[in-house]
């Protein structure tokens, strides 16, 4: 088991002020579940990585990575994405003309501007 789901569980227990018995029935799970994840001796199964995610909010992706099911994703540098007018034109040529191209990158530098530093960016304020 890897050490940042124990992290992750510790961290959720302690900001929900959950022990983890009353975490396990939380989830509708044993205590003996949680005490053998908390161990490292075992991994939740699926379903229970599902329930983890409808518990938290934490999306199922990040959960089943965290736990170790699937391997995090690969960052994307904004260099390496397409550009947004080209993207656009290529997915929908015939609806949007360049004016509304344009209206729609504005809207959301906007947006950008106003959203800066929200979400705050740390996966503790998810759980």
């Amino acid at each position: 088991m890897s050490a940042e789901f124990i992290a992750y569980l510790q961290e959720l227990m302690r900001l929900r002020g959950r022990l983890p018995s009353q975490f396990a029935a939380d989830l509708g799970i044993s205590h003996t579940s949680v005490s053998r994840w908390l161990s490292g001796k075992d991994r939740p199964s699926l379903v229970s990585c599902v329930k983890l995610a409808n518990y938290t909010g934490v999306p199922l992706q990040r959960v089943l990575q965290i736990v170790g099911y699937l391997m995090p994703l690969e960052e994307t540098t904004a260099s390496e994405l397409p550009d947004f007018q080209e993207y656009v034109k290529r997915k929908y040529p015939q609806e949007l003309d360049d004016d509304l191209v344009t209206l729609i990158e504005d809207l959301i530098e906007r947006r950008g501007e106003k959203m800066e530093g929200f979400p705050p960016n740390s996966e503790s304020h998810r759980l």
